[in-house]
């Protein structure tokens, strides 16, 4: 579904991102790991079009997304959750989901029938509904911003980080839902995180990157189970 091919990204002087070449399969849960500064952060922008490459592409189903606007790339389905739980603070939950599903629903019932959905699926919001954001902890921002992504009815998430800062119940809570949702709807899911145990636990593959490249590409489940990997490449 969603492909980098021989990707070459870079801010000033040397590529962040070098030659980088890696396929998603639809309904694919990937985590992207590696340590700061891997450029881990930067595939993501670049596949939501915040980034433009240097080189090489970014495809959708076999379409290239090298032109393609940033809107238009939500439109066919990329959705992006920002490291940093990005919400609009000085509205309230209720508020930030509408928003977020404005473009997709423009007839007010239906919009109205996919925010109860996220309510559903984030109780804690359902209570905290008419809280500004600067109100929420940052648990509760964090599924906020995943909300307001899974309102628009995404076919691809890229998710960057989203366990900083938070407490290990509320990650436990967070990767379960999203494990939970790309059973049940096929969502792809590439999740960049720091966090590897809650990443690996979740993913179907584990892929890592350093110093732009990746330097394994393998099943989640043999990557955690490897001490010789876990240790080489991601210091545990």
């Amino acid at each position: 579904m969603l492909s980098f091919q021989s990707l070459t990204v870079a801010y000033t002087g040397s590529p962040v991102i070098d030659e980088l070449n890696l396929d998603i399969q639809d309904g694919a849960v990937v985590a992207l790991l590696g340590a700061n500064g891997a450029g881990k952060s930067t595939l993501l922008r670049t596949a939501s079009g915040l980034l433009a490459p240097r080189a090489g592409r970014v495809q959708l189903d076999g379409q290239d997304l090298t032109s393609v606007a940033v809107e238009n790339r939500v439109r066919l389905g990329l959705a992006q959750v920002p490291e940093g739980r990005s919400v609009v603070t000085e509205l309230s939950v209720d508020e930030n989901l509408h928003l977020g599903g404005l473009w997709r629903y423009r007839d007010r019932s239906d919009r109205n029938a996919a925010v109860d959905q996220m309510y559903e699926m984030f109780e804690p919001l359902w209570r905290r509904r008419m809280s500004l954001g600067h109100e929420l902890s940052g648990g509760e921002r964090q599924m906020l911003s995943l909300a307001r992504a899974l309102i628009s009815e995404p076919r691809v998430l890229l998710l960057d980080e989203p366990s900083l800062g938070l407490a290990p119940r509320v990650v436990a809570q967070l990767m379960t839902l999203l494990r939970e949702t790309a059973d049940r709807t096929g969502l792809t899911v590439l999740l960049a995180e720091q966090n590897v145990t809650s990443a690996l636990s979740i993913a179907d593959r584990g892929v890592v990157l350093g110093l732009g490249e990746i330097v394994v590409d393998a099943p989640a489940a043999d990557l955690a189970a490897d001490p010789a990997l876990r240790q080489a490449y991601l210091g545990f």
